[in-house]
């Protein structure tokens, strides 16, 4: 099969300019996420909590996926997965991830990079309270990345466990929240004839973020 990828790509978005990013902004990079992020809820953009996160293997392979930024702390970014994952066993193993936001209704990116560990068991606790029991009793019954022989086999283990469990659900001890603390930011916001704004903030050793242009 072949696809005119060329033809289709022609009305593009070639001319972006639905904002700038100019010099007067927070030192912080946690400033700045934070209000970016509101601006994404308010104008209610797609899933704008949606993270692209990349983790790494101890021998050096890279793996991705989509997932949800579920809190904003001052040291960083907090997600919940199952530690027996793929994602968490890399986690473990070499503590180094990057993650990505894109709204492209407002055409603006954030990338994140830092070092990933896990937040308290109180932390995890209260959170994993707020879900609705479905979704509890769903972080029971997947052995997340692991082979499955079939569907049913998914759906016998979440019957059993919906049957085990009443109305509260416990926390699953491999299951909790994990926190990115970032050393680098980049803001990306679209500008016409593709000369976007790239403004990047590294974390020095003390302490304090120096900001810097990239060429786009």
């Amino acid at each position: 099969m072949s696809i005119d990828f060329i033809s289709k790509l022609k009305n593009d978005h070639s001319n972006f300019g639905k904002g700038e990013l100019g010099d007067n902004v927070p030192n912080s990079p946690f400033e700045l996420f934070e209000a970016w992020y509101k601006e994404a809820f308010d104008t209610k953009q797609v899933e704008p909590n949606a993270m692209h996160l990349s983790t790494v293997s101890a021998a050096g392979k890279p793996s991705s996926r989509i997932l949800y930024l579920k809190d904003i702390k001052k040291e960083g970014f907090v997600f919940y997965t199952n530690y027996e994952s793929q994602k968490g066993k890399e986690i473990e193993a070499t503590g180094n991830v990057a993650a990505l936001l894109f709204w492209p209704g407002l055409e603006r990116q954030v990338r994140i990079e830092g070092t990933c560990k896990r937040i308290s068991e109180a932390d995890s606790d209260v959170y994993f309270a707020s879900r609705p029991r479905g979704s509890k009793i769903g972080a029971w019954a997947s052995k997340q990345s692991e082979t499955i022989e079939d569907r049913n086999a998914l759906e016998e283990r979440t019957a059993h466990f919906d049957k085990k469990f009443g109305e509260e659900v416990p926390r699953p001890p491999y299951w909790g929240g994990y926190i990115i603390e970032p050393n680098y930011l980049e803001f990306w916001q679209g500008r016409k004839s593709r000369l976007h704004d790239r403004l990047c903030y590294t974390l020095g050793k003390d302490g304090d973020w120096t900001k810097a242009r990239k060429n786009p």
